[in-house]
């Protein structure tokens, strides 16, 4: 027998292993292949947060249980772990039992929506078809519970075997039919076959579809829950397995119990990291063939705490031009904050040398309604410690003027601009269509235009040369006035738009949706909106950065929209333009006097109270000013306070 001892890196794309970095971790897969045997062995356990690990293993393909290669990734969840909440995908609004139940998400929107830890793919449901709009009302099969509430009834015999957990996470695997009392029910899904069943695997080897799976799973103590996601349908990555493997791979973790849950191009496991993105940790089938995560009906996510380290409970608390940085240490140590815009260089807060255990550090001269990642350090002697990387976004105390609504009107044309000046504000457009209201449309299927694209106002022609589709590139053009701008200012659009487009303001491009880098008149666009029709919503903003040429006055506003293919039957367009401006805010600072000391206190936030004992300074932060006030003794000397952004 021969041993041969492999590493491999983690099987992720290069930009999870760059948020992995962030994070504060590294991953290798570490496994032993042994010659000879069936050598199939879980990867290591790695902690992501308290209470939460992760694995990721391959078989050795053709030997013992497992005939072809997969690649298996686990969550395992640690239930005794006093931090450690969990929560599944809740009731909609407008909730109909039996039909319309929960709105659905992608797993990686799942956890963003909800602030949890890691997500997966949990109950099967009824969709219709995938890659659906966000919150498309959707109806599970099978019992569900999220925080106490009954999502989905148990009311056939499929889709009856579940686990249950109450408010404490007390375990239980049971079959639900007849459907059983879920008084204690805290949390519950189901799935539609039992994997394991007392430790053993309970499927016939027989079962021969291979496909993607998910699948949950209980040790015997009931201290750990498993959540297994097997990747497949990928050629020299990883084939997919049977329910049977799937049971093995459950043993293999430690699973007691296990059932199966909705698998195929739906299995995807989800983690947050450090910076609050979600991050996919497997490959999914449906991400490999569409570019596009599935959006499913049933999700599971647990809440937990990070990982104790030297500095702990990093808390931003962001203004508009402020920001307050706290967190704390094991033993008493220094304080700094290094900040920075993405891809920026990093600023220092400044060191603050007296050494503490409960650190504090202010922020100031920060841009409203901009991102901004962080991390703490903290130094004992020559030891310095720096936390994981984190972000906030500072608020943005803005008044928003509509500039014009969806049924602006707008000249149109369909002839090639390509190489023209048509963006610019001296362009004759005389010769072009309209002005005609939004939404400007075209709609040529048999059918009839779609019905749910609303307000149709004006049609425009198709392209006889391309067998009476419409052309691939229409352009638009509209003019507005502005009396003034503010310092800071920003442009928000919001309307309907298939398939993709470029804006320009006064010539010069400010925004470019679902279009490729550079486009011409036979460009096509490289996505559409929801299902392919303009539906649903497309908002954004344009941010001052971007509208130097944007002038008092009269100002041109133009687009050129694209369809996705020749053969597309329809294009849309029609948005609306806001003025997004800053809000000027000032505070003042009262001193009232009482009980024999004095009560300073201001009503804006954001703002940091400053003392000297001279009016020329130096000036330095008052620690405990929280809440826009502060109680003092009456002092022996003289001291100045003010307050600064």
């Amino acid at each position: 027998m021969r041993c041969m001892l492999y590493i491999y890196k983690l099987f992720l794309p290069s930009q999870f292993r760059h948020h992995i970095t962030q994070f504060g971790m590294a991953f290798v897969l570490l496994f032993v292949k042994i010659t000879g045997l069936a050598g199939t062995v879980v990867g290591p356990w790695t902690p992501l947060y308290k209470g939460i690990d992760y694995s990721v293993s391959t078989n050795v393909p053709g030997s013992g249980d497992f005939s072809n290669l997969q690649v298996a990734h686990a969550f395992r969840v640690d239930l005794k772990d006093p931090d450690i909440r969990l929560f599944t995908t809740p009731r909609i609004d407008n909730y109909v039992a039996g039909d319309r139940e929960v709105g659905g998400l992608t797993v990686s929107d799942f956890l963003r929506t909800n602030g949890l830890q890691i997500a997966i793919n949990a109950n099967f449901f009824d969709a219709g078809s995938y890659y659906l709009p966000a919150g498309t009302p959707m109806d599970v099969y099978g019992l569900q519970v999220c925080q106490g509430v009954e999502v989905s009834a148990q009311g056939t015999s499929s889709h009856a075997y579940t686990m249950s957990f109450a408010t404490n996470n007390q375990a239980g695997f049971f079959t639900n039919w007849p459907a059983k009392n879920i008084e204690g029910v805290f949390t519950a899904v189901s799935g539609n076959t039992p994997l394991v069943v007392g430790g053993k695997n309970v499927i016939l080897r027989t079962t021969t579809e291979r496909d993607p799976r998910t699948g949950f799973g209980l040790s015997q103590d009931r201290r750990y829950l498993y959540l297994l996601g097997i990747d497949g349908r990928q050629s020299g990555y990883s084939t997919g397995a049977t329910d049977y493997e799937t049971a093995q791979w459950l043993i293999l973790l430690g699973a007691y119990d296990g059932i199966n849950m909705d698998g195929g191009g739906s299995t995807t496991l989800v983690m947050e990291d450090s910076t609050k993105v979600p991050i996919r940790l497997n490959q999914s089938s449906a991400v490999a063939d569409s570019g596009r995560e599935r959006t499913v009906g049933s999700h599971f996510g647990v809440y937990a705490r990070p990982l104790p380290g030297f500095i702990n409970d990093v808390i931003a608390l962001p203004d508009d031009t402020t920001a307050k940085i706290t967190w704390t240490t094991e033993a008493p140590s220094t304080s700094e904050v290094e900040y920075w815009l993405t891809g920026g260089v990093s600023t220092s807060s400044g060191l603050i040398s007296s050494p503490t255990t409960n650190h504090t550090v202010h922020l100031s001269g920060l841009t409203p309604g901009t991102s901004y990642y962080f991390r703490a350090a903290s130094s004992v002697d020559t030891q310095r410690y720096i936390s994981s990387t984190f972000r906030f976004i500072t608020t943005n105390y803005v008044v928003t003027n509509q500039i014009f609504d969806i049924t602006n009107s707008w000249k149109y044309s369909t002839a090639s601009q390509d190489g023209s000046a048509w963006t610019t504000q001296s362009y004759d457009d005389s010769t072009w269509g309209g002005p005609g209201p939004g939404l400007l449309w075209v709609d040529v299927r048999a059918t009839g235009p779609n019905a749910s694209v609303n307000p149709k106002n004006t049609q425009m022609p198709a392209d006889p040369g391309n067998n009476g589709y419409p052309f691939v590139t229409y352009y638009f053009r509209s003019s507005f006035s502005l009396d003034r701008i503010a310092p800071g200012s920003s442009l928000q659009f919001s309307g309907y738009i298939d398939d993709g487009a470029v804006l320009y303001l006064n010539g010069n491009e400010i925004y470019r949706l679902r279009m490729p880098a550079s486009a011409g008149n036979k460009t096509l666009a490289s996505s559409y909106p929801c299902e392919g029709d303009a539906s649903c919503l497309d908002e954004f903003t344009v941010p001052n950065s971007m509208l130097q040429n944007l002038v008092v006055g009269n100002n041109t506003i133009a687009a050129e929209v694209h369809n996705y293919n020749l053969r597309s039957a329809d294009i849309t367009f029609g948005v609306s333009m806001s003025l997004i401006e800053p809000l000027s805010r000032t505070a003042k600072l009262n001193i009232q006097q009482s009980n024999g000391g004095i009560i300073l206190s201001w009503n804006e936030s954001g703002f940091i109270l400053e003392a000297a004992e001279t009016l020329q300074g130096p000036w330095s932060a008052v620690e405990g000013a929280n809440g826009g006030s502060l109680s003092l003794k009456v002092l022996p000397s003289s001291h100045f306070y003010r307050l600064r952004k």
